[in-house]
């Protein structure tokens, strides 16, 4: 069977992953408003995902590239399939914006004006005052002629091109200008009126662009927008400063190879033709767009319009009930293993954990990785406090972390300032661990607290981010993760590992255990199974071993919320595997792994996914879940993930997806006696968070907290 049989190409599986998304923009079942945020998820995904894998094969077939993926396809061959599903993709996100989303807004009282021709007399009088006193003096108007080249434009700026004819002249010869619309202020201008109605910046300055050439009549003007190569690559065993490579690497990502041109629908053909040449773009990278250009803007306007009833109700993480009470940290840990689930529940006590950490006079050192934090990120001041209280603080700050290199560098730098020491990634490895190890004196001796998690150590996306975590006090994950910061810092490589799995060395290697562990107990008739639940699987190696696993009778359960190269239910191939992917109010990002070993069950959590990256590129670490009633907890998640029948999709044999509750609804259909019941994860598990710190309240006994006891489902 040949690899285009048997393994999806990755693209074209993340492709299908934005569709399931955009899906979600198309479900009336949904808040209109929520529906919007949906929609600018998926614009804002495209634009990442041009920037830097379409920009990845363009730069293979540019150097000759013609080795294969795992689907068998060349780079030359994913580009011509992309460019099909792609402008198939940005014509299907329109007809949703055009033909659902603006007439619903509007039969609600929203109005947005998609062209300022609609604009009455009163608001036209608005708009060119608003043009006047606060557009007009940020504009900078750029004429392209012999003495003026044209300009650099920045990567995902919009922009007005125009096409002009100097006033009295007969010359028929046009002159091309062209200005960015300023990313300083608002997309979006409310205007005045009973009703809620919004005008896009880009059509105000189009009304007046003849103010900005008045010696010139406008032939015609119109919206474009380039996206460039933004995925750069360092040497750096050459790179005598990682720091000061990436910083200059930042500043050519704004002018890398345009590869992508949006422009609105009706262009002039002259126009285009000039942007055309100026850019070197191809047709095939020219996107017609009809409508606004650039719809991340519906991210900004669901945030700036109070329509309380057209959105979700916006979910307040719940508390932690072994942290209830204000309990301390280091007391709560020393009870028994803590597992946190965002953002059902607060990410305070990681934060918390930090804190205390820093001002407690027994504590004598921190050490912490970090890939993403937040803007104003509580941890780093924290770490910060730590070091000018005199502890001893260790922090690995993750400079190639993508699209957050340069946050980064702000925070990496003010630690040092603070008195920190900082360590700047690994030399070919990125650092996507997330651990923090705090060494304390107590009255027993030394003791080693250590937090370990599937996410970032970000405050603000914790709140969206569906992830686990671990605090413990096991002194044998303690002496693991000391040895982690020690080959971290150092040349320090242990002899072995007390419970922690770590890659590029051993992580692989362990899943091939577990696997083929598995696969021996289903020889011998006892029940194997897998449940694996993280992002992405896109390694040929794991997929290959998840197929023997198949052919063997392992039951394979995945949970996949983005790309999956793996084909489900192939006969003679996964017949025992299925794939189901969630894509709901939060963003499904934990990593957990269920192996069910002959009835002695094992449960782990990783930062890595299934993907070459992780397993070969990446120090990654997986942990145990070996306290019996957490690892009850963590079934239990599981098993919800594996009974939603809203919000879940399944893989078919094709590489499509079909939502489960439209399976339900066609095998339902005409039979009113009978009917199923809806079970939607992310709302279970808000709720049972909520529950489980209710009842701490209602008995204020916190040993009661740590009692599991899961919810039933309705």
């Amino acid at each position: 069977m040949g690899n285009s049989k048997i393994f999806i190409n990755r693209e074209l599986s993340w492709l299908e992953f934005d569709a399931r998304v955009l899906g979600e923009a198309k479900d009336a079942s949904n808040p209109l408003f929520e529906r919007l945020k949906f929609l600018s998820i998926t614009a804002s995904n495209l634009d990442e995902f041009f920037m830097v894998r379409v920009a990845s094969l363009k730069d293979m077939v540019n150097a000759g590239y013609t080795k294969k993926d795992i689907a068998g396809m060349s780079a030359k061959e994913q580009l011509e399939a992309l460019d099909i599903r792609t402008h198939d993709f940005v014509k299907k996100q329109y007809e949703i914006y055009n033909d659902e989303l603006v007439p619903s807004l509007a039969g609600e009282g929203f109005h947005i004006i998609g062209s300022h021709e609609e604009l009455t007399q009163e608001q036209i009088s608005f708009v060119d005052k608003y043009f006047h006193e606060d557009v007009y003096p940020v504009l900078t108007p750029m004429a392209v002629d012999s003495s003026r080249p044209f300009p650099l434009i920045r990567n995902k700026t919009l922009n007005i091109a125009a096409l002009l004819k100097k006033k009295d002249s007969d010359d028929e010869e046009t002159e091309f200008a062209t200005v960015q619309v300023p990313s300083v202020l608002p997309r979006f201008v409310k205007l005045p009126g009973e009703q809620d109605t919004i005008i896009l910046l880009e059509e105000i300055i189009e009304r007046n662009i003849d103010k900005l050439f008045l010696n010139y009549d406008i032939l015609c003007a119109y919206p474009y927008r380039i996206m460039r190569n933004a995925d750069f690559s360092i040497d750096e065993e050459d790179a005598a400063d990682l720091l000061k490579e990436i910083e200059k690497q930042l500043r050519k990502r704004q002018w890398g190879q345009a590869i992508r041109l949006e422009v609105q629908g009706d262009i002039n053909k002259k126009l285009l033709k000039r942007l055309k040449s100026e850019l070197n773009i191809t047709d095939s990278d020219i996107y017609r767009i009809d409508g606004p250009l650039d719809l991340t803007f519906l991210m900004k306007l669901y945030g700036s319009f109070d329509y309380g009833k057209l959105k979700t109700p916006k979910y307040i993480p719940a508390p932690v009930p072994e942290f209830m009470n204000g309990r301390n940290v280091f007391d709560a840990i020393r009870e028994g293993d803590i597992l946190l689930h965002h953002p059902y529940q607060t990410f305070d006590p990681v934060v918390d954990f930090v804190k205390q950490a820093a001002r407690d006079k027994d504590v004598l050192a921190i050490k912490q990785t970090l890939y993403r934090v937040s803007g104003n990120s509580p941890i780093v001041a924290a770490l910060a406090e730590a070091a000018e209280n005199g502890k001893q603080v260790s922090v690995l700050v993750e400079l190639k972390a993508r699209f957050d290199e340069e946050n980064n560098i702000i925070w990496a730098k003010k630690l040092e300032q603070a008195g920190c020491h900082v360590i700047y990634g690994l030399v070919g490895l990125k650092t996507h661990s997330k651990i923090t190890l705090v060494v304390r004196r107590e009255e027993d001796g030394i003791r080693r607290y250590v937090h370990l998690g599937t996410g970032n150590y970000n405050d603000s996306t914790a709140k969206l981010y569906c992830d686990m975590g671990l605090f413990t006090c096991s002194p044998a994950i303690g002496e693991d993760a000391a040895a982690v910061f020690n080959m971290l810092s150092g040349y320090s490589e242990p002899v072995g590992w007390n419970k922690l799995s770590l890659a590029p060395l051993w992580l692989r290697d362990r899943f091939h255990y577990l696997v083929d562990r598995e696969i021996r107990h289903a020889r011998e008739g006892q029940e194997a199974h897998i449940i694996a639940k993280m992002n992405s699987v896109c390694d040929k190696d794991i997929i290959e071993l998840m197929y023997k696993a198949s052919r063997e009778g392992v039951k394979v359960e995945l949970i996949v919320r983005g790309i999956c190269c793996l084909i489900p239910q192939l006969e003679g191939v996964s017949e025992n595997i299925t794939v189901r992917s969630i894509v709901g109010t939060f963003l499904e990002h934990s990593r957990i792994f269920y192996f069910e070993n002959g009835g002695e069950s094992e449960i782990y959590m990783a930062s890595a996914d299934w993907m070459t990256r992780n397993l070969d590129k990446r120090v990654e670490i997986m942990f145990p879940v070996e306290d019996a009633r957490l690892k009850r907890e963590v079934r239990h998640i599981l098993d919800v993930q594996l009974e939603d029948n809203v919000k879940a999709q399944m893989m078919q044999p094709d590489g499509s997806y079909v939502k489960v509750r439209e399976q339900l609804e066609k095998k339902y259909a005409g039979k009113p006696d009978r009917s199923y019941a809806r079970v939607e994860a992310q709302m279970v598990f808000c709720k049972e968070a909520q529950d489980r710190a209710k009842a701490v309240n209602a008995d204020n006994d916190v040993h009661n907290s740590r009692v599991f006891i899961p919810m039933k489902s309705e």
